[in-house]
């Protein structure tokens, strides 16, 4: 062990050498990352070919059956573990080959079983060959072309100790001869060779750490060494093939080559970190494809960290290694991800990115044609044939092919699922699997067994990929009443800012000292006039950022805390609030309130402090408490709200009391139902306004398709999180599936039914769900276990965007209760970390509202409202349409865009792209020119006083002007006559000469 342990080290002295800089080939894929995408949906390129993978050792067993020599591998592993038993089961293989409809099947061939001896100018093992024959002849039957690997790291015992394995240049002319009997033999009906499989994970596993066969150890420079000889035995065989058949097989050849992906640490790619991301890939693929598909030598920074173990290449050598193969073959598997991450990932960060990996190889080798010859992950032996997880890690790799062909155009011709069968996974044993057929090895019989992830695969390939399963976009409009709102959780009261200008009977003078500061004049005292909603400085801010998104909806939540005892309330909280409620009126946006918006930052949960401390909501007085906050709020602000919820997503509150969900939800819906019965009673004749709660509402797909017991976890939990609330509520014979949860008598289920005037939903995602298989934690009374699709694309908190579920869910929600009632999505949103351009919810409103738009038209979903989450960040960038007030309260892209569809209301073609006039209730003209007049008061008012004082002054300059000229006219000389003038003509002329001095004269 400690032996093993001091190579490692070695080897990752080795590989990361010194951190002097690299001269080699430069990417820009780490300073350019490649453009996000939302994609996914698609088909591949017609003619793409769907394959399934195998090697020999790890599934054909026999291992000394029929005259078959001993590989390393069967001395490695003493012969003692079990098999997938291919060799005499080799027709059930092919049973599991047609099932999944594939267009290739790649195996390996068995050197030992050929040649028992290794020596292959000796005669064959004549059972071998029929083997292989009958296995390759019945896949042209079946119309799958064979994908033949001649060496998969099964050398034969012989050559590793008569040679010592590939550490001997011998070796490589060996492997030459093995290779022309393999053409020779089979070459007819073969299109595509492979000569050999991942030869860096045998040149560093099999002769550095020792951890697969041979299992030598010792030697720095053996790695280098082997793999010296492994890339010359290559060589050596497609120059045999290219020279003897190519001329009339007309076949291929090639050689795997496995990877990882590097990115730079922490996001940073600041010029170390890239150059170091391109070192480590050049020490993993770039070291073996560099002298094949690039200079023919190696890469320039592996030399410089390696220099006096890195064997050399002569000039003569690369003229001949370069080029030696038809298309690029990558394997993109856990264990080359595995050593590299230890090995060779010089400090940065490993990811599972087959997307980049390919995109590197059609930047550094010049965009060559491409097979993915090996793509999968693992799982543990004890999943059996439901594998959800790998069905995930799939759909992400061929997500990635399809990204990479489709929008980087990387010339990919087929796809590898590896592997066909579960079997002996090398160093790893059978402690993990790999197969889409599963094999339960404690039963001689070997039977394979479809898992999920083959059933998928299936579909996958008879659909060429990822076929849209929703409806494409749709032009429509919403209609006039439709809510186009914003929704806040608790709107703090602010007293300051406060506007003194018109309360502070004192006058003031300016920057008497020259330091600025108001000094006032004493003795002078001027009239005030009473307080009013304007001098909350806070409003008029808050609403105008409201007033640019064009809202017709603002959604806010009192704060209990402030309001809690009618009986001691701050007079001046009631009054922020009633004016926050005029000022909305004011601005013709109609306000939604919410009296409890529960919060985890709050440690009261948002109750008034004295509830909390009495057990908050598992206290029966909680509820009585509420009710009488409720009626006191009817009556102070039921005047201007026409809109009401009583507690906002209760079915998340719940989960806060752990031990007590029940109670707590029977005392939830107890305080809702009073609550609107007050209303209904005291307030609505007068107010006329609705009543609702809001439930938290995400959409959850079976984690599985393919299962029945994940489709009824499907509808187990949703009649958890949305039925438990509303069968009670809403009735319509529904009301005993979720009451029976709760345990509601029959008297407090007569209260409870009918009290909703409305479904109020707040969707933000879709999950995966799963039944929990171990005993369920005391928090998730549903019994559920939750996961996400690694492929959709997911915000910075981890929110991923699936727009379809909103539909399904607004479906399910029909389908369950009808459309006695209408629907508002209360909050929908996403966190985006851009400051200015957030793409990622510009993409989520625009998808997000085609789904709305789509139940409202293609499903009759009686759908009346939207409302966005939510205006503006507190701190962080997160889920506000605007920064937050430390960052200027600056408006994002988003804004504009939503501004833009509520203009339209909707998605018009583009011959009725004209905006769309409304009239409400009060008959009032809402158009474009309206809301920027609204919009910018305080502009026009300013060039108002600015075209005023100008006009007064352009008159103050004429009147001058025609003074000067009366004045002028005056002056001038008059010749008078010898004729007498009155008096009175004669004084105003005495005056202006003495006004000039002239009687002096």
């Amino acid at each position: 062990m400690f032996r093993v342990s001091s190579v490692c080290v070695s080897l990752v002295l080795i590989l990361c050498g010194t951190a002097e800089k690299v001269q080699g080939k430069s990417s820009k894929l780490w300073l350019e990352p490649l453009n996000d995408t939302f994609l996914q949906t698609g088909t591949f390129p017609s003619g793409f070919l769907w394959g399934v993978g195998t090697a020999a050792f790890p599934t054909e067993g026999s291992w000394d059956a029929d005259g078959k020599g001993e590989s390393v591998w069967d001395r490695f592993t003493r012969h003692t573990d079990p098999s997938s038993d291919s060799y005499v089961q080799w027709e059930e293989d092919l049973n599991s080959v047609r099932y999944l409809g594939v267009n290739f099947y790649a195996f390996s061939l068995s050197w030992t079983r050929l040649f028992p001896d290794g020596n292959p100018t000796a005669n064959p093992n004549p059972a071998g060959v029929q083997h292989y024959r009958r296995l390759i002849g019945r896949l042209k039957e079946l119309q799958v072309e064979p994908v033949v690997t001649l060496f998969h790291w099964d050398l034969p015992q012989v050559l590793q100790e008569r040679f010592g394995g590939w550490l001997n240049h011998s070796t490589a002319d060996v492997f030459a001869d093995y290779a022309a009997f393999c053409f020779r033999t089979f070459g007819a009906e073969i299109r595509y060779w492979i000569t050999m499989h991942n030869p860096f994970l045998l040149a560093i596993q099999g002769y550095g750490t020792g951890a697969h066969a041979p299992g030598v150890t010792g030697d720095p420079a053996d790695p280098f060494i082997a793999a010296h000889n492994l890339i010359r035995a290559h060589a050596k065989a497609w120059h045999v093939y290219d020279k003897h058949f190519r001329p009339h097989q007309h076949g291929k050849v090639s050689i795997t080559l496995g990877s990882h992906w590097v990115e730079p640490l922490h996001g940073q790619a600041t010029p170390t970190n890239m150059e170091l991301c391109q070192k480590a890939m050049e020490a993993v693929i770039g070291w073996f494809a560099e002298p094949i598909y690039g200079s023919g030598d190696y890469p320039e920074s592996l030399k410089a960290s390696n220099r006096g173990v890195i064997p050399e290449i002569s000039a003569q050598e690369r003229l001949w290694l370069k080029g030696t193969a038809d298309f690029f073959s990558l394997a993109f598997g856990p264990e080359t991800l595995r050593v590299g991450r230890g090995l060779a990932r010089f400090g940065q960060t490993v990811k599972l990115d087959l997307r980049s990996v390919l995109v590197w190889v059609q930047q550094t080798y010049g965009d060559p044609q491409v097979l993915v010859a090996e793509s999968g992950w693992f799982s543990d032996e004890s999943v059996g044939v439901e594998d959800t997880v790998a069905i995930y890690l799939m759909k992400r790799f061929i997500l990635q092919v399809m990204q990479a062909v489709s929008i980087d155009k990387v010339r990919v011709f087929g796809y590898t699922a590896w592997s066909l069968l579960d079997g002996f996974e090398w160093n790893h044993g059978y402690s993990t699997r790999r197969g889409l057929f599963y094999i339960d090895f404690s039963k001689p019989q070997r039977r394979r067994l479809p898992k999920t992830s083959a059933q998928f695969y299936r579909r996958l390939v008879t659909d060429n990929g990822f076929p849209a399963e929703n409806t494409p976009n749709t032009d429509g409009r919403f209609p006039c009443d439709f809510q186009f709102g914003v929704s806040e959780s608790v709107l703090q009261v602010h007293l300051r800012p406060f506007s003194p200008q018109f309360t502070d009977p004192h006058l003031y003078r300016w920057n008497l000292s020259g330091d600025g500061a108001l000094t006032p004049v004493m003795g002078v005292l001027l009239q005030t006039r009473p307080a009013q909603c304007t001098d909350f400085l806070y409003i008029q801010r808050h609403l105008f950022l409201l007033g640019i998104t064009g809202s017709t909806h603002y959604r806010f939540a009192l704060d209990w805390t402030h309001l809690g005892d009618p009986a001691s309330v701050d007079p001046e909280t009631v009054r922020f609030y009633r004016c926050v409620l005029m000022e909305l009126h004011r601005r013709g946006i109609r306000p939604v309130v919410t009296l409890y918006h529960p919060s985890y930052r709050s440690p009261s949960l948002g109750l008034p402090e004295f509830l909390h401390t009495n057990g908050g909501w598992r206290n029966a007085s909680t509820v009585e408490a509420f009710v009488k906050y409720a009626a006191f709020c009817f009556r102070e602000f039921g005047a201007l709200v026409p809109t009401w919820i009583t507690v906002n997503e209760p079915n998340r509150l719940t989960e806060a009391y752990a031990e007590d969900q029940q109670i707590v939800a029977r005392h939830l819906l107890q305080a809702h139902a009073k609550a609107w019965h007050v209303y209904n009673e005291r307030f609505r004749k007068k107010q006329s306004g609705t009543v609702s709660l809001a439930l938290h509402a995400d959409w959850v797909e079976p984690a599985n398709p393919f299962l029945d017991s994940h489709k009824s976890a499907q509808q187990q939990f949703m009649a958890f999180e949305l039925g438990r609330f509303l069968d009670p509520l809403i009735g319509g014979g529904n009301e005993g599936r979720g009451s029976t949860l709760i345990g509601f008598s029959d008297v407090e289920r007569a209260e409870l039914k009918g009290t909703l005037d409305f479904v109020a939903l707040n969707h933000f995602t879709t999950r995966l769900v799963s039944p929990w298989k171990q005993p369920k934690p005391p928090n998730q009374e549903h019994g559920c276990s939750l996961m996400t699709d690694a492929t959709w694309p997911v915000s910075h908190l981890g929110q991923a965007l699936v727009p379809w579920g909103l539909r399904r869910m607004l479906g399910w929600v029909k389908n369950r209760y009808g459309d006695g009632l209408p629907i508002v999505i209360t909050a929908s949103g996403v966190d985006d970390q851009a400051v200015h351009d957030d793409q990622l919810r510009q993409s989520y409103i625009r998808s997000y509202l085609q789904e709305a738009l789509k139940a409202r038209e293609l499903d009759a979903v009686n759908l009346k409202g939207f409302y966005i989450w939510k205006l503006q960040d507190h701190h962080d960038l997160q889920f506000g349409l605007f920064s937050s007030a430390a960052h200027h309260s600056r408006p994002k892209a988003s804004v504009s865009l939503y501004r833009e569809i509520i203009t339209h209301r909707g998605f018009p073609s583009a011959a009725k792209l004209r905006p769309l006039t409304c009239r409400d209730a009060n008959n009032r003209t809402s158009c474009e020119l309206c809301m920027r007049i609204a919009e910018n008061k305080p502009l026009l008012f300013f060039s108002v006083c600015v075209s005023i004082s100008a006009s007064m002054l352009c008159a103050l300059v004429i009147v001058s002007v025609v003074r000067k000229r009366r004045r002028k006219r005056r002056r001038t000389p008059i010749n008078v006559g010898p004729q007498r003038l009155r008096v009175q003509q004669r004084f105003p002329m005495m005056r202006v000469a003495h006004g000039t001095g002239l009687l002096r004269r």
